[in-house]
C-alpha cells in the first residue's frame, strides 16, 4: 500500500506531544512511529481517495447503463 502523507504528519504531531526537555526522545518517537503507523494502516486494507473515487465513477456508470437497459427491456416488453 502506498505511504500516506498523513502518517508523517501524525507521527510528527504525536512526537510534539512529548515535553521539550526530552528532544532526543521526540526524534526517536517520531522515527519509530512511522513504520508502526504504516504497518497498522496496511493491515486495515485501506484504499486511497483516488482509488475510491475511481471505483465510485465506475459504479455510477454501471448504474446508468443498468437504468438504460431496464428502460429498454420495459419498452420491449410493452411492444408485445
Amino acid at each position: 500500500m502506498t505511504e500516506f502523507r498523513f502518517i508523517d504528519d501524525l507521527a510528527r504531531r504525536l512526537s510534539e506531544a512529548v515535553p521539550e526537555g526530552v528532544s532526543q526522545a521526540r526524534e526517536d518517537i517520531e522515527s519509530n512511529l512511522r513504520p508502526i503507523l504504516n504497518k497498522a494502516f496496511e493491515r486495515m486494507d485501506l484504499v486511497t481517495r483516488d482509488q475510491f473515487d475511481a471505483q465510485s465513477a465506475v459504479l455510477e456508470r454501471l448504474r446508468e447503463k443498468l437504468a438504460n437497459l431496464e428502460k429498454q427491456l420495459a419498452e420491449l416488453e410493452g411492444a408485445d
